[in-house]
């Protein structure tokens, strides 16, 4: 065990009104779910642990997952009809997890961006290095009118012993959205410790799950590697803000 962990199971932290907002459900469009009965799967899945709403975030990456807002829409509306084919009747909304980098910029100067609720906006960074003009990003995206919520900021290893740049990204006007399988090690030994750090600090915002596949929805049967839960708990809590 990494910490002095009590015997906490993930999937029996998440509450019943639960809403996660950042997954990849949306088949065939990015390196979520590849077809539409992976979507119903993980989509039971995740109402299995008493998630009622998703709002699922497909990657807008250039030259890697070339997805538009529009596109993204078109592929919910058609993933919502056929989840009431089904008989599942669950809140299923979604925006777009944005790769900050120079298109990016273009993209929030030129169109209005896909966002989580209102102006809230779900943003991530390579797992290689932050982008050069990061701090300018971020200026200009606010400027521009949203709030960028970064997704897991515990996954980049390169601010793992550069603790005072998670501060610096605070203060730049970040929020911080972890990832929930960081807390029971699937990311690795590094990842969770860091995680235990952000929590602690209460630097942390809110909590989704970041689904992908079925190893991710295994992976909440594993044990919570915190010394204090709490603050994890809160982070799922502030989460609902993102309810429709």
């Amino acid at each position: 065990m990494l910490f002095f962990s009590k015997k906490n199971i993930l999937k029996d932290l998440i509450p019943s009104d639960h809403v996660d907002f950042h997954s990849h459900l949306l088949f065939g469009i990015d390196d979520g779910a590849k077809t539409f009965q992976e979507t119903l799967h993980l989509t039971k899945s995740l109402m299995n642990f008493g998630i009622k709403q998703i709002i699922t975030t497909p990657h807008i990456m250039q030259h890697v997952w070339d997805n538009t807002s529009e596109g993204i829409i078109e592929r919910k509306n058609e993933v919502n009809a056929l989840l009431l084919e089904e008989g599942i009747d669950i809140s299923f909304h979604a925006a777009a997890e944005y790769l900050m980098d120079d298109n990016f910029v273009q993209l929030f100067k030129k169109q209005k961006l896909l966002t989580l609720k209102e102006n809230y906006v779900l943003v991530e960074m390579s797992y290689i290095n932050a982008p050069i003009q990061l701090y300018d990003i971020l200026f200009d995206l606010q400027v521009a009118g949203y709030r960028p919520v970064l997704a897991h900021p515990e996954r980049y290893n390169f601010y793992h012993h550069n603790f005072d740049e998670y501060q610096k990204l605070k203060k730049a006007g970040c929020l911080f959205q972890l990832n929930l399988l960081s807390v029971v090690g699937y990311y690795g030994e590094n990842v969770a410790k860091t995680a235990q750090k952000l929590l602690a600090q209460g630097l942390i915002d809110f909590a989704s799950s970041d689904t992908h596949h079925q190893k991710h929805i295994d992976s909440f049967e594993g044990k919570v590697l915190l010394k204090d839960i709490k603050p994890l708990q809160e982070c799922i809590a502030n989460s609902s803000f993102f309810k429709h």
